[in-house]
């Protein structure tokens, strides 16, 4: 098998007709059945390697685990007040509309071709064969970068929720720079060493996380409110939670508002990790769509019913929980309405859960890590891309993956607005590696797209597709944009320096001396299941002829 892959064939859609046409063939049908998931990715060009131990809850559990919605709204949460509590509530829900667009786009395509490497590789089978080899490259070190930076800012934000506890439990603590990256490079190796156990642990891990999250999300629901009512003795009144759109910078109202959608696009945003478990995931082309829209849509209702609810136990002088001594208005929050030692406790409680969604995050970087080495795409790649064959996970990649974010991680030591950088890094590098296949596949690829088990049909998904590309367009330019219009050296968002950079180094190395080992995705496959794959397919179509 060569590295230009033959259009894809949905498996499914062969055993489906096998199924209702050729009821007798019970032996057969069974045969193909038993590898419907492995005769899918054999035909995309690779071998099953990796345990596939993810049932369709556990896929949508390591999106729902990365988005972590009350940590990760609450680690944003003074953006999102920036706008006033109206302005951070409607700007989430506009937001969450859109990326829900990008999510169906992007089931789409994995559904069609579910695969670990699933960006780079949509991006090389869609685009122009003149462009599509460094195409493919670029999106798979953009997709790269984005990941490691998204488990970047997770355990920031991780370490920034632990060091907020620390100091509610003494005020007379300094917390430093120096003492958020170590904090940070403590969680980022533990999480590490956790992503490390064996596949059907990690698994069980995404399972553990959803549950405490839901269970931080029900605490956070009934205590918020009893505490508010108790100690304030009043709600914030309608007005203030559903049409007060403020503005306390010195942007116009307006496109505020816009820069406060990034509370939702930040913590909307892990749901590719879905894909990048599908070679680990059982029934991956209805999994791992299921997971992705699901993640999104879950997470988009709960995250409005949060703001509402901050909203209205909120000290309803915004600025004093904006310029709150912890560093974390969410902390605040709680404390005004329940007390220091409840405070404590949720921060604590938080920092925990967050710890489980960085761990997440690290496992799916560690994938989309070994997929793109798998494909000769990073350097060192014949070190990088072994799978340990007793615990089925590829270490080196999570290994690989945790010195990456260490070394990004090194921005919070430069000042908040490097630091600040992280996030908006994660969210650029992401947009472009989304949008650029789902672009492909509505352009030059068009041709090309066979549908999987999840397709909106001939109408309604080009609209999708191109609302979600627009979409994708303007959150690029967006994250780009300082927090302040009068911009210095200590305001700077240096996202885009930063991210520009990587690009630049990365053409710069393709050119040079990538192209030559680099040729898009590469089958893997021997000659000995090349052939047990075409005689599965060739009984297929005979069982449909024959019927």
């Amino acid at each position: 098998m060569t590295t230009g892959f033959s259009p894809i064939t949905s498996v499914q859609t062969r055993i489906h007709d096998i199924t209702t046409a050729a009821s007798g063939l019970r032996d057969i049908d069974a045969k193909i059945v038993g590898n419907d998931d492995e005769c899918l990715l054999a035909e995309i060009g690779y071998k099953q390697e990796l345990k596939r131990r993810f049932s369709t809850f556990q896929v949508f559990g390591i999106a729902y685990s990365i988005m972590g919605i009350l940590p990760s709204a609450s680690s944003l949460l003074g953006t999102a007040l920036v706008a006033g509590p109206a302005g951070a509530i409607w700007s989430w829900v506009v937001a969450s509309i859109f990326i829900l667009t990008i999510g169906i786009s992007m089931s789409e395509l994995a559904s069609a071709i579910p695969t670990s490497g699933g960006l780079y590789y949509w991006t090389f089978y869609y685009a122009p064969e003149a462009w599509r080899v460094p195409l493919s490259f670029f999106i798979g070190l953009s997709n790269t970068m984005a990941l490691c930076s998204g488990s970047v800012s997770v355990f920031y934000g991780n370490a920034e929720e632990i060091l907020a506890a620390v100091y509610l439990t003494n005020n007379d603590f300094v917390i430093t720079n120096g003492k958020t990256y170590g904090v940070f490079a403590a969680c980022l190796i533990s999480g590490a060493l956790a992503t490390c156990l064996s596949s059907k642990n990690v698994a069980m891990l995404q399972t553990i996380s959803s549950v405490c999250h839901t269970g931080l999300l029900i605490l956070f629901f009934i205590a918020l409110p009893i505490g508010t009512k108790i100690n304030r003795g009043e709600f914030n009144d309608r007005g203030f939670i559903f049409g007060e759109v403020q503005n306390w910078s010195d942007w116009p109202i307006g496109w505020q508002f816009c820069l406060s959608f990034m509370t939702a696009v930040w913590t909307i945003g892990g749901f590719d990790s879905c894909v990048h478990m599908s070679e680990e995931a059982k029934n991956a082309s209805y999994g791992v769509p299921i997971g992705i829209c699901s993640s999104i849509t879950v997470c988009g209702f709960i995250g409005f019913f949060i703001l509402v609810c901050t909203a209205s136990c909120m000290n309803p002088d915004v600025v004093s929980v904006l310029q709150t001594d912890s560093g974390f208005p969410m902390a605040q929050v709680i404390h005004d309405s329940l007390g220091n030692n409840w405070a404590i406790a949720f921060m604590s409680l938080m920092a925990a859960c967050q710890w489980l969604m960085g761990s997440s995050l690290v496992t799916a970087a560690s994938r989309q890590i070994w997929a793109f080495s798998r494909d000769d795409g990073l350097p060192f790649c014949d070190i990088v891309k072994v799978v340990n064959k007793k615990l089925k996970v590829p270490l080196r990649a999570v290994i690989l993956s945790c010195l990456i974010s260490l070394t990004i991680g090194c921005l919070c030591l430069a000042g908040s607005a490097a630091a600040n950088a992280l996030f908006s890094l994660s969210v650029l590098g992401n947009y472009v590696a989304w949008c650029t296949p789902i672009f492909l596949k509505l352009t030059y690829g068009k041709h090309k797209f066979r549908p999987g088990n999840f397709y909106l049909g001939d109408v309604l998904s080009p609209i999708l597709g191109w609302i979600s590309c627009a979409w994708g367009l303007f959150i690029m330019v967006l994250v780009c944009f300082p927090a302040t219009k009068k911009v210095d050296k200590t305001d700077m968002n240096y996202c885009v320096v930063i991210t520009v950079g990587v690009w630049l180094l990365s053409l710069i190395f393709f050119f040079t001396y990538k192209y030559k080992y680099y040729h898009g995705p590469k089958s893997n496959l021997d000659d000995e299941k090349i052939e047990e794959v075409s005689s599965i397919e060739e009984i297929a179509l005979k069982s449909i002829e024959k019927a």
